[in-house]
């Protein structure tokens, strides 16, 4: 009996064809990245590293500057409410003083057969309850009436104080509140500038804040260390050779964000501290201190001036004369002299 089975068609070149499938499936995996074998990041080249690490310090010394100012706001916010503090205490004796002599005057009545109704108020405990009634003290004798008058008038005072306690209570914890953000940011960004900073060769990274191979500290004698003042161009006064002069001796010195010296300085910092030293307060912050003087041009630039940078005015040096300044540049680099055309210029102020 014939079989009605077909025949089993061979395919001609059947293996090159598995095989040329093999091959592709092969390229798709790898292509798709599922062969096991991880692709590395093309490799930066040095001047992409040192541009981020320079953008990541910027963002930073933004955030130090916020940081800066919402310090010495929480500072503002502790000192008035240590005030306020002291204030209702002291209001609170003599209030208990007052109290004292009410409280005599509330003996010798009970002695003398009850206690006047504005006395019992007086003396509560409840500082609503008494201000409630207090309109019976004119029932009172005039000299009662006055001391009642004087209890009323401190319990009021000292309510007030506490309410505004409870104001700048609140106003710090927003302030505090406010200083943990910027120093994440803060920590951040320089964290993330440190492992960019890895990657780089020591000479690399020596560079960064200044110009690549500059001394941190310029030997004596040099044009970076001889004071400004002395030169063809003088300080406007005594005060501001004595801000470039502390400028000088604290080349060198590290920079730490939220420092003011005297050993450690931030860019805004350093200008503080500068200025303290002969005499002068000014403001913490960058965007402060830039309106704590006289605005002058680039082309009026005199030593001591104060030389302000970026469009948001985030970074701040002491210009010393022959187109340079002394700043405290970022983490990478310590406080030293600088060309002024090394960052873009937005401002000058001279501090009268």
């Amino acid at each position: 009996m014939a079989s009605h089975r077909r025949p089993r068609q061979r395919v001609s070149g059947g293996g090159a064809a598995r095989a040329a499938a093999t091959i592709a499936l092969t390229g798709a995996v790898t292509a798709a990245g599922l062969d096991g074998t991880g692709h590395a990041e093309p490799e930066r080249a040095p001047a992409q590293v040192r541009a981020e690490v320079e953008r990541l310090y910027r963002e930073a010394e933004v955030a130090t500057e916020r940081y800066n100012g919402a310090r010495e706001r929480a500072e503002r916010a502790g000192r008035r409410l240590a005030q306020l503090q002291d204030a209702a205490a002291r209001k609170q004796e003599r209030l208990a003083a007052a109290r004292a002599v009410l409280g005599t005057a509330a003996a010798a009545q009970y002695r003398g057969g009850g206690l006047d109704p504005a006395l019992q108020l007086a003396l509560s405990e409840d500082p609503g309850g008494y201000l409630e009634g207090a309109a019976l003290a004119e029932r009172m004798g005039s000299r009662q009436a006055a001391a009642v008058a004087r209890v009323r008038g401190q319990l009021r005072e000292i309510e007030q104080l506490r309410g505004a306690a409870r104001v700048e209570v609140s106003e710090l914890r927003s302030r505090r509140a406010e200083l943990e953000r910027h120093r994440a940011t803060i920590n951040g960004k320089l964290d993330a500038a440190r492992r960019l900073l890895s990657e780089l060769p020591a000479a690399e990274r020596a560079g960064l804040g200044g110009a690549p191979g500059r001394a941190s500290r310029p030997a004596a004698g040099s044009r970076d260390s001889a004071p400004a003042t002395g030169g063809a161009v003088r300080a406007p006064d005594a005060r501001a050779a004595a801000a470039v002069a502390y400028a000088h001796r604290k080349i060198g010195s590290p920079y730490v964000w939220g420092a003011t010296g005297p050993d450690a300085f931030d860019c805004s910092g350093l200008v503080q501290a500068a200025y303290r030293a002969a005499g002068v307060a000014l403001p913490r912050t960058t965007y402060a201190q830039i309106g704590a003087g006289r605005r002058v041009s680039r082309a009026e630039l005199l030593p001591g001036d104060l030389v302000f940078f970026y469009s948001g005015i985030s970074h701040v040096g002491i210009y010393v004369g022959n187109g340079r300044m002394i700043h405290a540049p970022n983490p990478s680099a310590p406080v030293r002299s600088a060309p002024v055309d090394q960052m873009p210029f937005a401002g000058a102020t001279r501090v009268v």
